[in-house]
């Protein structure tokens, strides 16, 4: 089974190298500093789950150089998925899928609009890790796991076939839940809170979540999504509030989210994904999320620079 790690940092440098060490045939597509040093030296995997190194790294800048894939894994960032949307186009194999891994709810449902229903999943990820230099992962917090369905939330055979394939990997999980949707959205509630206080306070989670202030307007934050998640018509359970917060007191302190360290360093970053989409998700139903109105707010003079739009 052929695969392409489509966007190669943190997470998805992180699964390809686990399936490229378990022997599957994996093309890396990476760009500029990181494509010259895996396709030179190699990717070097630190990683709470144990270390590797892969020696002759097959890493391309294209999609297209190394088509057709059974399995694309697409790991950019949430705002570039239409863009590669489009550049993986005629390079899936009769039968092949897609599986995004961004933050946010939407990848699914923007990918079908330009690649067709019938070769995009709904995926999620679960990993703390970023790129830490060109040709270097760095894994620190949660033990990796991928959860995929299809995107009407029925169950199948393909997914379950999709799903054995990529278990063959070593330090990662890949199961089928039961509600694709209810998972993304669960993990929808955790990102949501800590990339935007973390991204309006620049503090790693284990101070935003002991601070007093900072934990009620992750808890509010987390109250948002999940009201405005029962008005969409997700199923979220009663203690889904009481869980994420769980899920943020388990993180490691010195965890930050990709958004955070993005805005941090003057990048684009997945605002308008995140919590500006849970403004427009409410908005859509009648359901007020003024905390991430207020963090939105906040962000996008950043948000607007880093793009090009103001300078200041």
């Amino acid at each position: 089974m052929k695969v392409c790690i489509f966007g190669s940092g943190g997470v998805g440098g992180y699964f390809g190298a686990r399936l490229a060490k378990a022997g599957m045939d994996v093309t890396f597509v990476a760009r500029g500093a990181h494509h010259t040093a895996m396709s030179e030296n190699g990717l070097k995997l630190t990683s709470i789950c144990g270390d590797l190194f892969l020696d002759g790294v097959n890493s391309v800048e294209a999609p297209a150089d190394n088509a057709p894939y059974d399995i694309v894994i697409l790991a950019v960032k949430a705002w570039q998925v239409e863009d590669a949307a489009v550049t993986l186009k005629d390079t899936l194999s009769v039968n092949g899928v897609v599986i995004p891994l961004q933050n946010g709810v939407e990848a699914p449902d923007i990918l079908a609009n330009v690649l067709g229903e019938a070769q995009v999943l709904t995926g999620l990820c679960g990993i703390v890790s970023f790129l830490k230099e060109p040709g270097h992962v760095h894994h620190i917090g949660i033990e990796p796991f991928i959860q995929i369905g299809e995107r009407n939330g029925l169950q199948s055979n393909r997914v379950e076939s999709v799903a054995a394939a990529l278990n063959v990997a070593q330090g990662m999980k890949v199961t089928v839940p039961d509600d694709i949707r209810l998972a993304l959205w669960k993990k929808f509630l955790f990102i949501v809170a800590m990339s935007g206080i973390g991204s309006i306070t620049r503090a790693p989670i284990g101070i935003t979540r002991e601070n007093v202030e900072t934990r009620k307007l992750m808890v509010d934050c987390v109250n948002e999504v999940y009201e405005v998640g029962l008005a969409h018509g997700i199923a979220l359970p009663s203690d889904a509030v009481d869980r994420t917060m769980a899920m943020i007191d388990a993180a490691p302190p010195e965890a930050t989210a990709s958004m955070q360290r993005d805005i941090m360093q003057g990048k684009p970053s997945e605002l308008y994904n995140q919590n500006d989409a849970v403004t427009r998700f409410g908005d859509a139903v009648g359901i007020p999320t003024p905390v991430n109105n207020v963090i939105t707010a906040a962000l996008l003079p950043l948000e607007r620079k880093s793009r090009g739009l103001i300078e200041f």
